[in-house]
C-alpha cells in the first residue's frame, strides 16, 4: 500500500496532463493551478494554451507542450513552427510525436533530420519524442532508443494516451536498457493510480504522464 507522503513524492516526477480535446482554456489554468498545489514536475498542455498557461503559472511550474500531437504525421515545417510557438510563449518542454507512418515504414533518415531539427530549436529546452509503443514491435522499440539517442532527444516517451495502448512497464525496462546515455524515459498512457505510476519510476522511467493522479491526491487528502 502506498502511503499519502510516497504518493505526494510521485508527484514530483509527474507531468500533470490535461489534453482532452474538450479542454477550454479554464480547463488548463485549473490544471495549471492543480500541477502548483500538488507539486506536479511540471504540466502537460496544448500549444493553443500556453500563453494562459504561462500567465496562470507566473514562472511557478514548467510547461511542456505537446507538438505534431497525437498522430505525428504533421510535416516538419508545421512541427517546427509548432515548437517555435511554444517556447516563444513560456513552454519550458515540449512532447513531440514522431511520424509514425514514416517510422513505420523504416524511413529512420526522415525521423532522425526531423528530431534533429526540433532539437536544434530547442537548445537548451527539453525535447520529449513519443514514439507511441502500441504501434512498435520490439525490434522497432529498440530501433527508436537508438534513433533518439542520436537525435540528441532528451526523452524517450511511451505513448500519447490517445491510441489503443499505454504505458506498460516491460516498454519502460526495454527502453532503459536500450537508450544512450543522457535520454531519460517518460511513461505516459492508461497511469491511473500511484501504484501504477510507482511501478513505472521502479523499471526506469524517471518521468510520468498522467491526468488522474491529482483527483486520487485532492481525494486523499479531504
Amino acid at each position: 500500500m502506498i502511503t499519502k507522503q510516497q504518493c505526494s513524492e510521485i508527484m514530483s516526477f509527474v507531468d500533470h496532463t490535461e489534453l482532452n480535446p474538450r479542454a477550454t482554456e479554464a480547463d488548463v489554468r485549473r490544471a495549471v493551478r492543480e500541477g502548483l498545489k500538488w507539486g506536479a514536475r511540471a504540466v502537460c498542455i496544448p500549444s493553443s494554451f500556453v500563453e494562459a498557461a504561462a500567465e496562470e503559472g507566473k514562472g511557478g511550474i514548467d510547461l511542456a507542450v505537446v507538438t505534431g500531437f497525437p498522430n505525428g504525421y504533421d510535416c516538419t515545417a508545421a512541427k517546427l513552427a509548432e515548437t517555435e510557438y511554444a517556447l516563444n510563449k513560456g513552454a519550458a518542454e515540449t512532447d513531440t510525436v514522431i511520424n509514425i507512418g514514416r517510422f513505420l515504414a523504416g524511413d529512420y533518415g526522415y525521423c532522425l533530420k526531423e528530431l534533429r531539427a526540433l532539437k536544434k530549436l530547442s537548445g537548451d529546452k527539453v525535447l520529449k519524442v513519443i514514439v507511441e509503443c502500441c504501434y512498435l514491435d520490439e525490434r522497432q522499440k529498440i530501433d527508436a532508443c537508438k534513433l533518439i539517442t542520436d537525435s540528441g532527444a532528451d526523452f524517450i516517451k511511451t505513448s500519447t494516451g490517445f491510441a489503443t495502448g499505454g504505458a506498460t512497464k516491460e516498454d519502460v525496462a526495454l527502453f532503459k536498457a536500450n537508450v544512450g546515455a543522457g535520454v531519460s524515459i517518460k511513461a505516459a498512457g492508461g497511469i491511473r493510480d500511484f501504484e501504477s505510476a510507482a511501478a513505472m519510476l521502479a523499471a526506469g522511467a524517471s518521468r510520468i504522464g498522467a491526468s488522474k493522479l491529482v483527483k486520487l491526491l485532492e481525494a486523499m487528502n479531504g
